[in-house]
C-alpha cells in the first residue's frame, strides 16, 4: 500500500514507527506544514519520504496524493482539517481514513438538549458520492473512536443476542512529572471534545445533548488503573455506533478529573477556547492556538509520563450461547490498556499517541489485504472485528481484554 500521511505530530510519528515494522507498506509520504516534523517522522524507515503540505488546501492535498500515487490518504491532522483532507483524497481517487470526524456546531438556541451540526455530518452528507466513485472512507479509526468501535461490533456479533447500552469509557492513571498542567493529547482537540455539548443516543429519542461534564460516574478500569470519575463528553462513537449496531443507548464518558475540568471551564470563561482570530498588537491570532502554543507538545512528554491509559466499550444486554440463542443478562467491558513505559521503550512514543496510532495501521493492513473492503463513508463498526482484533493482539503485540462485570 502507498500511503499519503497528512500530519506529522505525535500520532503521525507513532503511525510511522508502527508501520515501519509492517511489510504491507510499500511507501509512505509524510506531509506536514512543518517540514522538520515531516522529515523526523519519515526518518523512521527508508520507504518513507517527507514533503511540506498545507492541509487546509484540498487542492494541495489532491496534488500530494496524486504525486505519491497514494492508495490511501491517512489523516493524522487535528479535526479542523478533516474536510479539506477528506475532499482532497476524494478528488485524487484515493481511499481515506481518519481518527476524528468533521467538526460539530452546537444548536444555535438550545445547545444543551438539542443537536446542531453533529460530528461527521459533513462527511456522511457526501457518502453517496464515495459509493458512486467506488472509494472507501473509514472514519473515526483511531482508538476512541476506532478500537472502541471495533469492540462494540465484536460484542454485537459474538457476545450478545440483544444490547441495551454501548458505553464507551476512557480512563487513565497517567501523571506528567515536572508540569502542573500538561495534557497528553492535543489541547486543541481536547477543548473541542470537552467543551462542546456531549451527545447521547437513545432508540426512542435519537441524538440529543446535555451540558458539558454531565452525569458523573465512577468507573473501575482494569490493568491496575482502578476507579476513575468519568463524565459525558462529545465523541464520535455516539454518532457512529447506532448507525450499524442494534442497541438501545450509546454514551461516551471520559475520566478527566476535577482539576482538568476546572482548567477547561476557566479557559471557556475567558474566551481562550475560541478558534476565531482576535487582533493582538496588530496580529490576528486564534485564542485556542495561543493556549496550545503555551503548553508543552504532547509528543515530547513521553519520558516524563508515568502510568497507563485505557480505552474500551462497556456493553450491557442479554448474552447468547454457541448457537446464538439468548441466555442471561450480561455486562462486559472490552478494553485496550497501554503502558507508557512499554510504548516509549518500543517506539519512543508516549502511550496516548501510540494507542491512537496503532489501530489505523492495523486497519490499513486489513484494507490492503482486502479483508476490510467496501465503498462509501463507513465507521469501524461497519467492518469485520475479528481479523482486526486478531492482528492487534497477535502480530502487533498489543493485547486487548474482556472483563465480565
Amino acid at each position: 500500500m502507498k500511503i499519503l500521511l497528512v500530519g506529522a505530530g505525535g500520532v503521525g510519528d507513532a503511525f510511522c514507527a508502527i508501520a515501519s515494522r509492517r511489510s504491507f507498506v510499500e511507501s509512505i509520504v509524510v506531509a506536514d506544514i512543518d517540514p522538520a516534523k515531516a522529515q523526523r517522522a519519515a526518518s523512521r524507515d527508508d520507504r518513507f519520504t517527507a514533503t511540506a503540505l498545507d492541509a487546509s488546501d484540498p487542492a494541495a492535498v489532491t496534488s500530494a496524493a496524486i504525486a505519491a500515487g497514494a492508495d490511501l490518504v491517512m489523516n493524522a491532522a487535528d479535526p479542523r482539517f478533516v474536510m479539506p483532507i477528506f475532499d482532497g483524497a476524494f478528488a485524487a481517487g484515493a481511499n481515506y481514513m481518519d481518527m476524528a470526524m468533521s467538526l460539530s456546531e452546537p444548536h444555535p438556541s438550545d445547545p444543551h438538549s438539542s443537536t446542531g451540526v453533529k460530528l461527521g455530518d459533513r462527511q456522511f452528507a457526501e457518502a453517496d458520492e464515495w459509493v458512486d466513485k467506488g472509494l472507501l472512507a473509514v472514519c473515526g479509526m483511531g482508538v476512541e473512536p476506532g478500537i472502541a468501535d471495533v469492540f462494540a461490533r465484536y460484542a454485537a456479533d459474538e457476545l450478545f443476542s440483544s444490547i441495551d447500552e454501548v458505553g464507551i469509557r476512557d480512563g487513565a492513571d497517567m501523571v506528567v512529572r515536572g508540569f502542573d498542567f500538561a495534557p497528553t493529547f492535543s489541547i486543541w482537540t481536547v477543548i473541542e471534545e470537552c467543551l462542546n455539548p456531549p451527545v447521547i443516543w437513545e432508540r426512542d429519542k435519537g441524538w440529543y445533548t446535555t451540558p458539558p461534564f454531565s452525569e458523573p460516574e465512577v468507573f473501575r478500569f482494569p490493568g491496575g488503573i482502578g476507579d476513575v470519575e468519568c463524565v459525558n463528553v462529545e465523541h464520535e462513537e455516539v454518532l457512529l455506533v447506532p448507525r450499524w449496531i442494534d442497541c438501545n443507548r450509546v454514551t461516551f464518558k471520559y475520566g478527566l478529573g476535577n482539576e482538568f475540568i476546572s482548567v477547561l471551564e476557566t479557559l471557556h470563561k475567558l474566551g481562550l477556547d475560541g478558534v476565531d482570530p482576535v487582533t493582538v498588537r496588530g496580529q490576528q491570532v486564534s485564542p485556542r492556538d495561543v493556549v496550545a502554543a503555551c503548553l508543552p507538545d504532547p509528543a515530547t512528554l513521553g519520558d516524563r509520563i508515568e502510568g497507563r491509559t485505557c480505552a474500551g466499550a462497556w456493553v450491557t444486554g442479554v448474552g447468547k450461547d454457541a448457537d446464538g440463542n439468548p441466555t442471561d443478562a450480561r455486562d462486559v467491558y472490552l478494553y485496550h490498556v497501554v503502558d507508557n513505559e512499554e510504548t516509549m521503550g518500543r517506539d519512543g512514543a508516549q502511550a496516548v499517541v501510540w494507542q491512537t496510532a496503532v489501530g489505523p495501521v492495523v486497519a490499513c493492513e486489513l484494507i490492503d489485504a482486502g479483508v476490510w473492503s467496501g465503498a462509501g463513508v463507513l465507521g469501524p463498526e461497519a467492518l469485520p472485528p475479528v481479523p482486526f482484533l486478531d492482528l492487534l493482539g497477535g502480530e502487533y503485540d498489543s493485547p486487548w481484554g474482556l472483563e465480565e462485570r
